[in-house]
């Protein structure tokens, strides 16, 4: 892990144990330019949507509590050390990368958008995704094609989206609000779509 990319060769073959012949020369692939914020999803979506994005290259990814998120969800065996893990490592696999991502925590909304969110824009530019934020956010809102930036940190809700008091917490640490269409998607076609789209 977190290593060159390369060939391997088997030499010999025991009854315990099997010689092989590594040649690590290449590279792993780049890493996605970017930082997934996302609310913990439900349990049982939770491993597809960590292989997906770390098959995209994203490399830090927080989990994090929002007023849609239910209670039950920071409970599930999914989020303990080891499954995450397994998750991650599938991710590595399908994409031939090696380069495991970083996956953070936070049972707490308020505390994570005032302290942590705010330092994630440090050469980044933050976009929050939410489906009809024309109406309510119109003077505070964009919709159509992001403007070229080197890094961009990305939230994106539960289902049912952010209520409107985590959107203005967001605008408040330095956030824009981002429409990408009309239709509302489920977290784990939002997610590729999104990711796919910001990526250069």
């Amino acid at each position: 892990l977190n290593g060159s990319l390369g060939t391997g060769q088997i030499v010999e073959c025991f009854e315990d144990q099997i010689q092989l012949n590594l040649q690590l020369s290449e590279d792993p692939p780049p890493a996605a330019p970017m930082t997934l914020i996302l609310a913990l999803p439900r349990p049982k979506y939770l491993g597809r949507i960590l292989q997906s994005v770390t098959t995209l290259g994203v490399k830090s990814i927080h989990l994090i509590n929002s007023f849609r998120v239910e209670k039950s969800f920071w409970q599930s065996q999914q989020l303990d050390e080891i499954s995450i893990r397994e998750e991650l490592l599938l991710g590595l696999e399908q994409s031939r990368d090696t380069v495991l991502p970083e996956v953070y925590l936070h049972r707490g909304f308020k505390p994570f958008v005032e302290d942590i969110a705010p330092g994630l824009l440090k050469n980044s530019q933050g976009l929050v995704a939410h489906p009809g934020c024309r109406i309510r956010h119109e003077s505070r809102s964009q919709n159509g094609p992001i403007d070229p930036f080197p890094r961009q940190t990305l939230a994106v809700g539960p289902e049912g989206g952010w209520i409107d008091y985590e959107v203005e917490k967001f605008l408040e640490a330095g956030f824009q609000i981002h429409a990408w269409g009309e239709r509302t998607l489920k977290i784990e076609t939002a997610l590729v779509a999104l990711i796919s789209r910001l990526l250069p």
